[in-house]
């Protein structure tokens, strides 16, 4: 596809006798990138979905998706995109093969082609064993599975998600998570991705756009943008608080120590997590035992605290029985890490 995929130029939404719930935002997304447009409820994101995919006319702006304008070449645009929108439009009498053969029916995909596609389609996503069964009797996760197999029965070039795994659990959330990263990384297909999750944004995009109150208020990669707000931190809790000066002096090295809670002390490393490896030495040299150390490095919640001037929504609803192992896990699938 040459040039970028998409492009959006000060687009506006403004419903009537209500709020601007797009206002002006401006953005680039090139080919086989995943964009991951993040923000809370009545942000914006959805909006934005709805006129890139010519469900609804923009107020004002332009934008192309594909090489196309949204509102003089809809049909162009919907020939060369799939969606997997918020709400999935499954009939719960019919079978998940069933789904899919209507849909390639309805794309003019050939007679000769449609029962091969299905079932490679129920292969990727997982549901071969469930292919026969009725929809009403899906798990969420496998509703969500379906409606993604749906959007790519006709090999489209760009893949929209909006917000596609709320309310599934951490196993279904991966098995998307795992599916859509390799779309983009192995097939080279555009994804655009809205999300409130932090952990989502930062796991599965190779850029992300923070859009609030219908703006878009910071865009870079996930790691430039926590860049942004500053190096890791390392927080430190004393064996003995009796040693709890004595720490705060060894830490006074590399910046200006806090105190919190249960006598710990926080201090910024200002070369960032290299430092780390000093830290511990300083502490070994001067006697100083701790009962435990973390470093904690800037996230994209920190990123949008920084731009909004208060949390995500999303950020409260991540897997809580996620490890550390799993959360590390998770965050080097970005790009095969």
């Amino acid at each position: 596809m040459p040039g970028p995929a998409i492009v959006v130029e000060q687009l506006v939404r403004e419903f009537r006798k209500g709020p601007r719930a797009v206002d002006g935002i401006n953005l680039e997304v090139s080919p086989g990138e995943i964009y991951g447009f993040l923000g809370p409820n009545g942000a914006g994101k959805s909006t934005t979905v709805l006129m890139l995919t010519t469900l609804l006319p923009p107020t004002s702006g332009r934008a192309s998706v594909g090489g196309f304008d949204i509102v003089h070449e809809g049909a162009h645009v919907r020939a060369s995109i799939g969606a997997a929108l918020q709400e999935a439009a499954l009939d719960a009498i019919l079978t998940g093969r069933e789904h899919l053969m209507l849909q390639a029916t309805l794309q003019g995909i050939p007679k000769a082609t449609r029962v091969r596609r299905a079932d490679e389609l129920l292969e990727r996503v997982g549901l071969v064993e469930a292919a026969n069964r009725r929809v009403g009797g899906y798990s969420g996760g496998m509703k969500r599975r379906l409606d993604l197999a749906l959007a790519l029965v006709h090999s489209p070039s760009i893949l929209f998600l909006d917000e596609p795994t709320t309310g599934l659990d951490l196993q279904s959330r991966t098995a998307l998570w795992d599916e859509v990263a390799r779309l983009a990384h192995d097939e080279g297909m555009t994804v655009f991705l809205t999300t409130q999750y932090l952990e989502e944004a930062d796991a599965l995009a190779d850029r992300v756009g923070i859009i609030d109150h219908g703006k878009i208020v910071a865009e870079d990669t996930p790691a430039k943008l926590k860049a942004e707000i500053g190096s890791p931190t390392v927080e430190v809790l004393p064996a003995d608080l009796a040693t709890g000066d004595a720490i705060a002096e060894a830490l006074g090295r590399f910046g200006s120590p806090t105190r919190g809670g249960r006598g710990s002390l926080t201090v910024q490393l200002p070369d960032g997590e290299a430092q780390l490896a000093e830290l511990v030495r300083v502490l070994d040299q001067a006697g100083l035992h701790v009962a435990s150390l973390h470093l904690h490095q800037p996230s994209l919640d920190d990123v949008f605290l920084a731009k909004t001037g208060r949390k995500l929504e999303g950020a409260a609803e991540e897997d809580p029985d996620a490890t550390p192992e799993e959360t590390t896990k998770r965050s080097r699938r970005r790009r095969g890490r």
